[in-house]
């Protein structure tokens, strides 16, 4: 017996194309001898689909999608992940399609209501197992928080099971793989069960979906891993009720898998929203440096544009770098020298700045003239404009609204300052775009003389180390100082995280690539008092 993954890229609401790819993948498991076809969590209709799950008419054409898709099981047992509406109560879903017809559904029993998730408030809970046999074999039929929770997969084996089928829509985030592997083997090491883990891939707005789908025998060992950030149609074999084993590929970790989910963020947010290309503002840093090269590598050289806009503060290195890295890439390039504009907002607001010192606000007014020139090229040519901040600069507020914030997608906004560095010589490894200076002098804004971020902000170690502590971890001030980090430098981190909120609200969506981002699952007040003891 053979049963195949589809792993798939899916849309949300796209019920017709989701359709037709899971039909392809029929066809081709039929034509490779596959018995059963497992697909993703609500791959019918794709993972989130967030308050569309509110709508009654969502249900209704779901259910309509789904006997379509069933009148194609024929020589094959499709297992299909859908939302299902049943009086009242909607559920997270998934059939057994055979014959031409819905033999059975099973409801996800474990709803997760944390971090990016929040399927509480549109699903009720399962609580009856779900068995398929064939060839003599029971598999149990969960869904993905099922697995992370003992309840569900103890039904399926009370009921009989011998292997577990889980359909998943797990999103990527750095290590999250490992994480899988520990807790598929805890739960088999609980039952004692094979596991067959089919994942989602793709990008849906701020969440990426990795795949790197993979199976493991009733001992907790792996017979089969398939490729990550990329679509597959897997293969597994049984032959008296054993797992055969199979192939593993080797699924990049570190920089390397943190560069594939940006680049797959970037291409499906692109693509799915139907956008001709991008454009960003280059500025001869090593934030629009990466921004580029990850555009790039996900759309290709013909799909990207970018822009220099010099001042009368911008080295003549960074112009020069930049030129240097555009013809590496072969990307077009134009350079709108700002000092005209920023002149006459001069002389426009002299009268109102007269006898104030000149402070911040003239060096926003150079970050904003970028913006507005950028979103009128954007207008004009319908591409879309990345911004290039990172999550350190996020965290503290050490970005310019209307400026260098405005944009349509963040590609950095959950990538520290730290890995910046990281996945600008990981990128170089593979082939060199980036030139050596970018990624070696001090980063600066450029927005006043010898300018450099240090000069308003701690090292950037040391401010990556207090966000991943306060953001990412969530301790309190007390456990971060007692890493060994002075209190001046966490109470100064913590307050401008704190005052930040309002601007991260603003910000344009971008790839999640931590398991805590500015996102789904950041959630804070702008208004607050609280302030942590310590």
């Amino acid at each position: 017996m053979k049963i195949a993954i589809a792993q798939i890229n899916c849309t949300v609401g796209d019920l017709a194309g989701n359709s037709a790819k899971i039909s392809d993948y029929v066809q081709r498991a039929k034509e490779q001898g596959a018995d059963i076809l497992l697909t993703p969590e609500l791959g019918l209709c794709g993972y989130p689909p967030e308050d569309l799950l509110l709508r009654d008419g969502f249900y209704i054409a779901s259910d309509k999608a789904l006997r379509e898709l069933a009148k194609q099981a024929h020589g094959i047992t499709m297992i299909v992940g859908h939302p299902d509406k049943v009086g009242d109560s909607c559920y997270n879903a998934a059939s057994i399609l055979r014959d031409g017809e819905i033999v059975t559904t099973y409801h996800k029993h474990s709803l997760p209501n944390h971090s990016v998730f929040d399927e509480e408030r549109y699903f009720s809970h399962g609580n009856e197992p779900c068995l398929l046999e064939m060839d003599g074999v029971k598999f149990g039929i969960i869904i993905c928080a099922d697995i992370w929770h003992e309840h569900a997969a103890d039904l399926a084996k009370a009921a009989g099971a011998e292997v577990l089928l889980v359909l998943n829509a797990s999103p990527y985030h750095f290590n999250k793989q490992t994480t899988r592997y520990e807790t598929i083997r805890e739960r088999i090491g609980d039952t004692g069960l094979a596991v067959v883990y089919a994942n989602m891939v793709g990008g849906q707005d701020e969440l990426v979906f990795d795949g790197a789908s993979f199976v493991m025998n009733h001992q907790g060992k792996l017979t089969h891993q398939f490729p990550a950030f990329e679509e597959v149609l897997g293969m597994i074999e049984i032959r008296n009720g054993q797992l055969m084993p199979g192939t593993c590929a080797n699924v990049e970790k570190d920089e390397g898998s943190i560069y594939r989910a940006l680049c797959l963020g970037v291409r499906d947010y692109i693509h799915k929203n139907k956008f001709p290309g991008v454009l960003l503002g280059l500025s001869g840093g090593i934030d629009s440096a990466l921004t580029l090269a990850v555009a790039v590598d996900a759309l290709g050289a013909d799909k990207v544009r970018a822009v220099m806009m010099p001042s009368p503060y911008t080295a003549q290195i960074s112009i020069d770098d930049s030129r240097e890295m555009v013809k590496l890439l072969g990307v077009r390039y134009e350079e709108l020298n700002i000092q005209p504009a920023f002149a006459a907002l001069e002389a426009t607001l002299a009268p109102l700045f007269k006898g104030l010192p000149s402070d911040t606000t003239e060096e926003n007014l150079q970050a904003r003239i970028r913006g507005t020139l950028l979103m009128a090229l954007s207008n004009k040519s319908g591409s879309l404009v990345l911004t290039t901040g990172n999550k350190s600069e996020m965290t503290v507020g050490y970005a310019t609204l209307y400026g260098d914030m405005a944009g349509g997608f963040a590609v950095l906004k959950d990538v520290s300052k730290t890995w910046v560095y990281r996945l600008s010589n990981y990128r170089n490894s593979l082939g060199r775009v980036i030139p050596e200076r970018i990624i070696t002098r001090p980063p600066s804004a450029e927005l006043k003389p010898d300018q450099t971020d240090q000069d308003n902000l701690p090292p950037y170690d040391v401010l990556d180390a207090i966000m991943t502590g306060y953001v990412e971890k969530n301790m309190n001030i007390g456990e971060i100082i007692a890493e060994g980090y002075t209190k001046e430098d966490v109470l100064r981190v913590v307050k401008l995280i704190r005052i930040a909120e309002y601007k991260r609200r603003q910000a344009p969506v971008g790839v999640r690539i931590t398991d805590r981002g500015f996102g789904k699952d950041w959630r804070y007040p702008i208004t607050v008092r609280y302030q942590d003891d310590f």
